[in-house]
């Protein structure tokens, strides 16, 4: 498969990445961190990602180039933050692309499935998200029992389309 020449020439602010992460999602993942994040949760795990103008601007192109690069060795690919429902345009691209690649797509949010289905500007990107963790990260609800989530106030929802199939 070719690189998506027709997408635009979009841009995402990232923290960072880890081509191939075992903790960020299931399996092997290709880990994009995002840049910027209104919800400030006390004791969050990467608050060097809230500054909406910290880090650094990547093109869509290059994101894509790596993950192609990565694609026979990876299970997937995880939008984390930051919040990256704050740039959901580039990253509903990217998801799209990924899925051609039969990668799954991750996300984490500090907004809950409710708050993001009002949110217009969310509905495309949620619509390509297979596997959604929801919900502000609570110091007081932390616990290092639960699979990919940080609190248990959080949910894993895992999506087909932007319906329901099961929820963690």
């Amino acid at each position: 498969m070719r690189l998506r020449r027709d997408i635009p020439m979009l841009t995402l602010r990232i923290a960072g990445m880890i081509p191939e992460s075992i903790v960020d999602g299931p399996g092997f993942r290709f880990a994009i961190f995002t840049q910027g994040c209104p919800h400030h949760c006390p004791g969050c795990h990467n608050p060097q990602t809230h500054d909406p103008n910290g880090g650094r601007l990547v093109s869509l192109l290059t994101l894509m180039r790596q993950i192609w690069r990565g694609r026979d060795h990876i299970d997937g690919v995880t939008f984390s933050g930051g919040d990256p429902f704050c740039q959901p345009l580039p990253l509903y691209h990217l998801a799209r692309w990924c899925h051609r690649l039969r990668l799954t797509v991750m996300a984490y949010s500090g907004w809950t499935l409710e708050e993001l289905r009002a949110k217009p500007e969310c509905l495309p990107l949620l619509n390509e998200i297979d596997m959604l963790v929801d919900g502000r990260f609570i110091i007081a609800r932390r616990s290092l029992e639960l699979r990919f989530r940080g609190s248990s106030n959080q949910k894993l929802y895992h999506l087909h389309h932007g319906t329901i199939l099961s929820v963690e």
